[in-house]
């Protein structure tokens, strides 16, 4: 019997909120996004495994982490 499993990420981009950046001080769009990791047998994903967010600044750029509890927050 042979099995076919892998892992695969799944990319996500979520609405944008403006917010103060916490880097540059500015009042700016701040793009969110979500990117899942999936455990995958003979191609069909079968359940995630990881989940992550992260934040990114319009204005300088920088990308930060965010727990869900604050993804939530932004969903508002």
């Amino acid at each position: 019997m042979i099995f076919i499993f892998g892992l695969s990420s799944k990319f996500k981009a979520l609405p944008s909120r403006a917010a103060t950046c916490q880097y540059c001080q500015a009042l700016v769009q701040h793009y969110p996004d979500e990117r899942a990791t999936r455990l995958t047998l003979f191609f069909i994903p079968v359940f995630t495994t990881s989940r992550s967010y992260h934040v990114t600044c319009s204005n300088c750029g920088q990308r930060s982490t965010i727990s869900g509890r604050q993804k939530k927050a932004l969903n508002r």
